[in-house]
């Protein structure tokens, strides 16, 4: 593996990685982990040969980084983009350390001299933008951050983009640009309007109008890709299907926002995986593509799904709440939503995976892996953690053995920015989401 952009070691160690000012040696979890990838396999492109991934070392980006380099050793070069934020991990990419096709870049979207060098430097001719700053809560308090990494980002990887002549610009996006979606309403197409009703989702739809404003004043060739929930192994803890998981493995009852009805769908990161391959292969540029699954459940029902795979009694009530327990909303939480996959499904792309057979695969890894794979994840498994610089922080709010209704309405003082400002008190969203963000 070839480290880029500065990231180095200290004196006499060989086996480790840097996260800020800390370092972590490593111990060779990653090595007891399974190698997962999609299933696709397309004939190569002709006119890729150099494939950057942004964010490469988060959840979804790091399925697709394993999938491309696996499945395409001798057609495509692969290069993971990363500043390895506090949920992203190497151990996500380091079984792919001794791959010819693969290196590993640190560097940070919104630097535009670290961005132009690795395009430069690898010849690089296809992007994917996975990297994207996606903790809803902060976006309520500390928006400017949001602007900076989504939209300047954004604008600084397509204007670098613009610079050096990258041939396919698949911009990641998520479902949440289209806002909330009555129970009674039709499945949103990629044509519905964009309707964002928070920060993150705003910024998510300003850097899609920047991706669409260089498709049209600069020719660049983009596509658009419109995500539901993405779930599986390799997901930071924050989110509701691997923190409930872990914590029911410490024999602790989960904290639902609100009173759990709110639903959301969820795809396996394999079948994402698929997706995106598929969108490479098959996509046309200037299109926008939604990838979507069927399976639709609240937040309540998934914690039984949780509870049933795990074997952990909660038929009844007084044992639903021995394992469930709840806390005031967010200041506003989408009911759910819901997007039209039939245009991907037009490009040969299917789901094969069910939510409860994804279930039980994605419990079994965090058994397994999950309290190895991130150092101490105690603090991210508070029902509201917040991120100060590259820490994971601590929080704690009432909690009620009822549901609970209405948005909070009250505010508390995070390190959410580092300085300690006043954000409101909620829960983020979709599966691109950093922080107190659970679905």
């Amino acid at each position: 593996m070839t480290i880029s952009g500065g990231a180095s070691l200290p004196n006499g160690v060989t086996n480790g990685f840097r996260r800020g000012t800390h370092f972590f040696e490593d111990y060779g979890v990653w090595n007891e982990a399974p190698v997962l990838i999609g299933t696709t396999k397309f004939e190569p492109l002709p006119d890729v040969k150099n494939i950057m991934i942004t964010g490469g070392a988060g959840f979804i980006a790091c399925w697709l980084v394993r999938h491309l380099t696996l499945t395409y050793p001798h057609a495509y070069n692969i290069v993971s983009f990363d500043k390895l934020d506090y949920c992203s991990s190497l151990n996500n990419t380091r079984i792919l350390n001794d791959r010819r096709n693969f290196t590993f870049y640190q560097g940070d979207v919104t630097n535009p001299s670290e961005v132009i060098d690795c395009l430069e430097r690898y010849n690089i001719d296809t992007i994917f933008h996975f990297a994207a700053q996606s903790h809803v809560d902060l976006s309520f308090g500390n928006s400017y951050s949001f602007t900076h990494t989504n939209v300047y980002g954004t604008h600084v990887l397509l204007e670098s983009a613009k610079k050096v002549g990258i041939r396919r610009f698949i911009h990641v996006s998520t479902d949440e640009v289209y806002g909330e979606v009555k129970d009674d309403d039709d499945d949103l197409l990629e044509s519905s309007i964009l309707a964002p009703t928070n920060p993150y989702a705003a910024s998510k739809a300003a850097a899609e109008m920047l991706v669409h404003s260089y498709q049209k004043s600069f020719k660049l060739p983009a596509i658009i890709v419109r995500s539901n929930n993405v779930y599986g192994p390799h997901q930071y803890p924050e989110k509701i299907i691997p923190k409930f998981t872990c914590l029911l493995a410490r024999g602790k009852p989960v904290v639902l926002h609100g009173d759990g009805s709110p639903t959301r769908r969820y795809l396996y990161a394999g079948d994402a995986a698929d997706a995106f391959d598929t969108i490479l292969h098959r996509g046309q540029p200037g299109q926008v593509y939604n990838v979507g699954s069927h399976d639709e459940v609240s937040n309540l029902a998934l914690c039984r799904k949780l509870l049933a795979v795990m074997g952990l009694p909660h038929e009844t009530p007084g044992e639903l709440a021995r394992w469930v327990r709840y806390t005031h909303d967010r200041p506003f939480n989408d009911h759910r939503y819901a997007v039209d996959a039939t245009k991907l499904r037009g490009l040969g792309w299917s789901q094969k995976t069910g939510l409860d057979q994804g279930l039980r695969a994605t419990v079994e890894w965090y058994r397994r892996f999950g309290e190895r794979w991130w150092g101490d994840i105690s603090k991210v498994l508070s029902p509201f953690p917040v991120v100060a610089g590259m820490e994971v922080l601590s929080d704690s709010e009432p909690v009620s053995d009822h549901p609970q209704t209405g948005a909070a309405a009250t505010t508390t003082t995070t390190a959410a920015d580092g300085q300690g400002k006043q954000v409101e008190n909620g829960e983020a969203g979709d599966e691109d989401r950093r922080g107190v963000g659970m679905y």
